[in-house]
């Protein structure tokens, strides 16, 4: 039973990591290729799918069992020191990207005010789609924060409702939303939805899916044991990136892979073999460097945007910099967990306990 064994998921990190890593290039490529048939990662949008489904196991498999004896007040508080910190610091970097990008003078055209209020649009999580020359974001300075908008209300009505429903009750949620989501692909033409001020409760119902269905695979106790290779999982989550992109079958394929192909997915990475040596070391760093690439990554690809409206870069020298700026975002991510994240974190931590 997976409630009655405390153990780690290396797989499953290597997953995210996988995915976070495909965002990246999927936002890169939004710029080089505005045309998603041209991309050749095109259907990375899905990867907050597979994070809010791997989200509501993980949530599940860490409080199911102990929410009741550490109480509202401490998970809140928990779930704010583990999320939070990044948050804040893509919002500053999202700032500081938009004040000094090099390659635009776009920031000139809005007041102070206006960008203070970005900035702690971004910091509390409040939507603010100020800026039209750029898709009206919910969060401009840091778009990929809409995700974690939708990530703290799942959180949240986790801690007040849904930790104490029944399997049949989460069973009712899991078809409702199966539903919405559907009708949101077949009226979309895909699901990159939710990050705009035109699309924003399509972030709810694919939040709404994925996180009950997470949840439901918990509690349900479901798992695939396995003996298939590790890279060949991680490979199988890869493969869905790379699906060509045609808006002939988009509405279609979006919710096949989201409703079915992920939990399975998830149950393969949670059955599979123990992870030794290396390759365990590799996707625990994968894991770690999931969220803060993740959630910082999105400043950068503005500067890229920006340079190449003014530059007209041909396509090798922008094949040269998206996979520099990949590598270096990596690392960069992975510096900024191990000397801004990890320490606040542990400083909030202690002040808790």
């Amino acid at each position: 039973m997976l409630n009655q064994t405390r153990k780690h998921f290396e797989l499953l990190d290597g997953m995210r990591g996988v995915a976070a890593i495909a965002v990246v290039l999927f936002h890169f490529m939004e710029i080089a290729q505005p045309d998603y048939r041209n991309s050749f990662i095109p259907r990375s949008y899905l990867a907050v799918d597979f994070f809010f489904c791997l989200s509501g196991f993980v949530i599940a498999y860490a409080y199911d069992h102990k929410l009741v004896n550490i109480g509202l007040k401490r998970f809140f508080a928990l779930r704010l020191i583990r999320l939070h910190p990044l948050v804040v610091m893509g919002s500053l970097i999202g700032l500081l990207a938009f004040v000094y990008d090099p390659f635009s003078d776009l920031a000139a055209s809005f007041s102070v005010f206006q960008k203070l209020g970005m900035f702690l649009s971004g910091s509390t999580l409040i939507p603010y789609p100020a800026v039209p020359e750029r898709y009206f974001n919910l969060f401009h300075l840091n778009p990929p924060t809409w995700s974690l908008f939708w990530e703290y209300i799942a959180n949240f009505l986790y801690g007040l409702l849904l930790v104490r429903l029944s399997n049949k009750v989460l069973w009712g949620f899991v078809i409702l939303s199966a539903s919405a989501l559907c009708i949101v692909a077949f009226q979309s033409g895909y699901l990159a939805v939710g990050f705009g001020a035109d699309n924003f409760w399509a972030g709810g119902i694919r939040l709404w899916f994925s996180f009950s269905m997470g949840l439901l695979i918990f509690r349900s106790n479901w798992v695939i044991i396995n003996k298939l290779p590790p890279l060949l999982i991680i490979g199988l989550l890869g493969l869905v990136f790379f699906i060509p992109f045609s808006e002939a079958y988009g509405k279609i394929i979006d919710p096949i892979l989201v409703i079915f192909y992920f939990p399975l997915l998830i149950l393969l990475g949670i059955g599979a073999k123990d992870l030794k040596g290396r390759f365990k070391a590799c996707c625990r760093f994968l894991g770690e460097i999931s969220y803060p690439l993740y959630i910082i990554h999105y400043p950068f690809i503005w500067i890229f945007m920006s340079y190449v409206e003014l530059k007209q870069p041909n396509l090798k020298q922008m094949s040269f910099i998206i996979t520099l700026g990949t590598l270096l975002l990596i690392i960069f991510s992975y510096l900024l967990l191990k000397y801004v994240d990890e320490p606040i974190r542990r400083y909030f931590g202690r002040r808790l306990a």
